[in-house]
């Protein structure tokens, strides 16, 4: 993790953001949506926590589930930072398929938090089946699109949306949504 040392946060005029995860795409995307939303500089690292849920979360319960425990685990991990973001990615089943998405929880050291979803997309049957059988959703691309750790580039909404769409940009949407209540704090109790 590319923290600053615990003993030179004294005085540190970056706000620190401590993401629930190295996933790289995960990173950029909270740091591209906090730059966004606020006018003063950030430093921004990821840390390897535990979701407290599956690997692939089959419903949308638990898929929020997942993306709290991420960021109340990273702030467990690291107290010293400004927020804690937890972003979990998910699929669940309707009547019209198995469609994907992800979950945002941010939480800052007053307690107050936020949340957001991503859209949803629907899974193409083949890789609908693949997640139904156990396969995580981006090894089921990876396996598929005869790809290599795609769930760390442009994931299952970049390959579908041939790059249209990548995942980073996916979830930056839904991080800055999950800031309304830091953006809007009179609102926001």
């Amino acid at each position: 993790m590319n923290f600053p040392k615990r003993e030179n946060l004294s005085g540190y005029s970056h706000q620190l953001i401590v993401v629930g995860s190295t996933n790289p795409v995960k990173i950029k995307s909270a740091e591209e949506a906090f730059n966004l939303a606020f006018d003063h500089p950030f430093h921004v690292s990821g840390i390897a926590v535990p979701s407290g849920v599956s690997d692939q979360p089959m419903t949308a319960e638990e898929t929020w589930q997942g993306a709290r425990n991420r960021a109340q685990n990273a702030k467990k991990a690291f107290p010293e930072a400004d927020y804690w973001v937890g972003i979990e990615g998910g699929v669940d089943e309707d009547a019209h398929g198995l469609y994907a998405f992800a979950y945002i929880y941010v939480e800052d050291k007053t307690g107050k938090s936020g949340q957001a979803q991503t859209g949803t997309f629907y899974l193409p049957e083949p890789i609908a089946e693949l997640v139904k059988q156990g396969v995580e959703l981006g090894k089921a691309d990876d396996q598929f699109f005869s790809q290599e750790n795609s769930k760390q580039q442009g994931g299952s909404v970049g390959i579908l949306t041939q790059g249209k769409l990548d995942r980073k940009s996916y979830y930056s949407q839904a991080v800055l949504l999950a800031l309304i209540p830091f953006i809007q704090k009179d609102l926001y109790k």
